[in-house]
């Protein structure tokens, strides 16, 4: 069994008549004889769309409760088993209700097109998963229902249901889509035409984009090289060259004249990846064409015209725009030039544009200068070998008594010359071919001593030696020249790649990367700076190295970034070719200092919003656990000071004990948000001192009933290093919360115990214990798990507590209880020289 097909009806906006297609569809299928069912189509109320729903076999819906309601989605496995040749299913995007057998209906979908069954389907394009933000930023409503777009591309028929908006806001105002009460608020906010026209475009390009997916698929599979002018494409060729933004421009106007018109900017490199063009200027045009809507392009292609042609018409392009050439006149003796022999190739589907700008006929500018990639030295060693060698060469031929031949007189000429281009370069050995002819005319060829020559072979051989040796000298100057600049762009793409591997690695460490620039350059010093405004003076952001530049005016190098930004760099200044890489530098120092600002952004955020968690805790506290004892306060002296109620001696020792009762609970939730305070702004500074622990736990348990603890602290524990106060607090906090979540009848264990240069204190209930992913969410402020009716607080005790232990340098966590409950481990730093006696356990002994 195959696949079945789906096709999908495509709309802008609800009511423009989706389903109603849809049906009528269906309806034109039963009559062929189409065995056809309805497997979930909503009507939303509209009495012509309900009327297509009769005379179609329905396929019972399933029911699901959900949240105390009862909701019907498709019956997937009911229409499985009915098996139909064509399915209808309404709302492509919809959300199944939690409970069913897919979270989406496009799953749904799928399963019956893995069947074999054909599914008819709709969907508005605002539902659409990559058009959320686009409808969002237009409507102003986020669409909750979307569906992803490469399973609406899938479908083998698209078809667009389209309706002028003010043929659809007529049928809103007819009722023909909402009820009348909800007509009013429709055609005033979602429904109004600007937002309709918007929408209805979104739709209209992003079909007209599928569409010519189909198109360049056809083509394909069809071997289709001729140009089919479905759409205007203008296709810029540029050389990286100044006159390609004036292409870029033109190129534009020319789109504008047509809606729809496209414009791909391509630039041809050669494979060998060696070019004269400037990757600046490459950058700057990039961002020219992207900023008009255009999209750039980078091929590669030894033969500049014929990849050219291949990518135009690989994109079906109607047009091609390039500059007039750059070339000199006599340069055309070399060929006709890229421009013309496009015109030639073109052929009648695709025009060529050939647009004159201010470079034409100026040359493509002299090269860089070769010397300075060589050095001082061998420039020298060059002219040397060059000039001096010759004439080495002849006095020592000359010395012979048996020449060896003018021939082999040739080879050894034509050597030094190859030397000299080795070591100098181009124009040394010139100049070795220029002396090296004339010495082998002066001494070597007969008549010697003279400039004539007798024999015309000899001419021949002089002639050929000087052509021999310029050819040689220009391939091997052109060889070490290339492998220079491969080198250099190997060493320029490790950068690269070293600075897209930081961004990609998230990297924010500003120093190290300026670091790396200052290794990079060889520099002594390089700082970013940075001002508000180009009047205001320039700061200090980052720097690294001694006596960095404060002014990008003081700096051997500055490299600036935006208008508000440089980098500056100080120790020698850089050849213009160093500035490119430094330039990406400087981008990706702007990028760091944003990411890290941005980091404390958001760090600040978090605590504000910590802040403001906390102070909405502390408000809920305020209003419910503070005014609780102070109300039984205020109860009980207005109790004794009624004048007409007379009081017994009991009555009244009640009444004071539970206005001391009030008062303890009070002070100790203040005491708690006091801690709790300390602890957010870091002012909590423990006096550490030596103190034995059955000394300081003994008086935290003063606020809890005798029967509720029990002790268990050996007297042989060795002294730890703690603030006397914060750990009474610390434990008192922690025992009041086992008691609190103890059953009653059931004491709290304390016991204490030396393991090596630490001492342990575990306090143990048989509480109902806490799950394990809670157990770090109990210390966080103001946090109560589960329900303690018998507990009073704000939640604050445990975080305290930790807070507290954490500041004297040791640990608290929670641990089960076995047999049920749950241990607090309060662990503790020995005193120094105060260690547990040997590996065995220490005499217990029960206080």
């Amino acid at each position: 069994m195959g696949r079945g097909k789906l096709r999908i009806y495509l709309g802008a906006a609800p009511g423009v008549g989706k389903t109603y297609a849809m049906l009528s569809e269906a309806h034109r299928r039963v009559e062929r004889g189409t065995d056809c069912v309805v497997a979930f189509v909503e009507h939303h109320g509209r009495p012509r769309t309900e009327v297509l729903l009769h005379g179609l076999e329905h396929v019972p819906r399933r029911e699901l409760s959900y949240r105390g309601g009862t909701f019907t989605e498709m019956d997937v496995d009911a229409v499985l088993e009915r098996a139909p040749a064509v399915a209808l299913v309404d709302e492509l995007a919809h959300t199944n209700v939690p409970g069913s057998r897919n979270a989406k209906r496009w799953q749904d979908v799928e399963e019956l097109l893995t069947a074999g069954i054909d599914v008819i389907s709709t969907v508005n394009i605002q539902h659409l998963e990559s058009l959320g933000d686009v409808v969002e930023s237009i409507t102003g409503v986020r669409q909750r229902e979307t569906v992803r777009d490469e399973v609406v591309r899938r479908a083998d028929q698209l078809e667009l249901v389209d309706m002028s908006p003010q043929a659809l806001r007529r049928r809103m105002a007819h009722g023909n889509i909402y009820t009348a009460e909800k007509v009013d608020a429709a055609l005033s906010n979602y429904f109004r035409p600007g937002n309709l026209t918007a929408l209805r475009e979104l739709a209209l390009l992003w079909l007209a984009d599928r569409v010519d997916e189909y198109l360049q698929q056809y083509r394909g599979e069809h071997n289709i090289d001729s140009t089919w002018q479905a759409r205007e494409r203008i296709v810029v060729g540029l050389t990286g060259g100044p006159e390609g933004r004036t292409l870029i421009r033109r190129a534009a106007r020319v789109a504008a004249k047509g809606s729809g018109s496209e414009i791909l900017a391509v630039y041809i490199a050669r494979s060998d990846g060696l070019t004269s063009a400037s990757p600046k200027e490459l950058a700057v045009q990039r961002t020219l064409v992207e900023d008009l809507g255009g999209t750039f392009h980078h091929v590669i292609g030894d033969d500049v015209p014929s990849a050219l042609m291949e990518f135009a018409r690989g994109v079906n392009a109607t047009q091609i725009l390039l500059g007039a050439s750059r070339r000199k006149t006599w340069q055309y003796i070399l060929g006709p030039g890229v421009s013309a022999t496009v015109a030639a190739r073109s052929g009648p589907d695709l025009d060529v544009h050939i647009v004159t700008h201010a470079h034409a006929g100026k040359g493509r500018g002299l090269p860089v200068a070769r010397g300075a990639r060589l050095g001082r030295s061998r420039i020298i060693a060059g002219w040397l070998v060059g000039v001096g060698g010759p004439a080495l060469l002849t006095l020592l031929l000359t010395g012979m008594e048996n020449s060896p031949g003018l021939a082999n007189d040739v080879l050894l000429f034509l050597f030094l010359t190859v030397v000299s281009a080795l070591i100098g370069g181009l124009l040394p050995a010139l100049a070795s071919a220029a002396a090296g002819s004339l010495l082998l005319n002066y001494y070597f060829t007969p008549p010697v001593h003279t400039l004539d020559i007798a024999e015309p072979r000899n001419l021949v051989a002089i002639v050929i030696f000087f052509a021999v040796a310029v050819a040689v000298a220009s391939v091997v100057d052109l060889a070490a020249r290339r492998t220079h600049q491969a080198a250099r762009l190997r060493a320029e793409s490790e950068i690269l790649s070293f600075l897209a591997g930081s961004v990609l690695r998230g990297e924010t460490a500003l120093d190290a990367l300026l670091e790396r620039v200052r290794e990079t350059f060889a520099m002594e010093s390089v700082a970013l700076l940075e001002r508000s405004s180009e009047v205001e003076p320039w700061t200090r952001t980052a720097s690294v190295g001694p006596a960095p530049a404060l002014r990008p005016d003081d700096a051997d190098v500055d490299m600036p970034v935006g208008d508000r930004m440089a980098l500056a760099l100080s120790g020698r200044v850089l050849p213009a070719e160093d500035r490119r890489v430094l330039a990406a530098f400087a981008a990706q120092a702007a990028v760091v200092l944003d990411r890290q600002r941005l980091v404390d952004e958001a760090e600040r955020a978090r605590r504000l919003a910590e802040g403001n968690r906390i102070r909405t805790a502390l408000l809920a506290a305020v209003s419910h656990d503070l005014r609780t004892p102070l109300a039984a306060i205020k109860a009980a002296v207005t109790s004794l000071r009624s004048e007409d109620i007379e009081w017994s001696d009991e009555d009244q020792a009640e009444l004071l004990e539970g206005i001391e009762e009030g008062a303890d609970r009070l002070d100790h939730l203040v005491g708690n948000l006091l801690d709790m305070s300390r602890l957010q702004t870091g002012t909590v500074t423990p006096l550490i001192r030596e103190t034995d622990v059955d000394e300081v736990v003994p008086m935290a348990l003063v606020s809890v009933p005798p029967d509720s603890v029990e002790l268990d602290i050996p007297e042989t524990l060795p002294m730890v290093a703690v603030d006397r106060g914060l750990l009474e607090r610390a434990v008192a906090n922690i025992v009041e919360n086992a008691v609190k979540y103890s059953p009653d009848g059931t004491p709290v264990t304390v016991a204490a115990s030396a393991l090596g240069e630490r001492v342990e204190l575990r306090v143990a209930d048989r509480g109902t214990g806490v799950p394990d992913d809670a157990k770090e969410r109990i210390f966080e402020p103001f946090q109560r798990y589960g329900d303690a009716p018998r507990g009073a607080g704000v939640g604050l005790g445990l975080a305290v507590a930790r807070g507290f232990v954490e500041a004297m340098g040791g640990t608290l966590t929670a641990e089960d209880t076995p047999g049920g409950g749950m241990t607090m481990v309060l662990t503790l730093r020995a005193a120094q020289g105060h260690t547990a006696p040997g590996a065995g356990l220490p005499t217990q002994v029960t206080s």
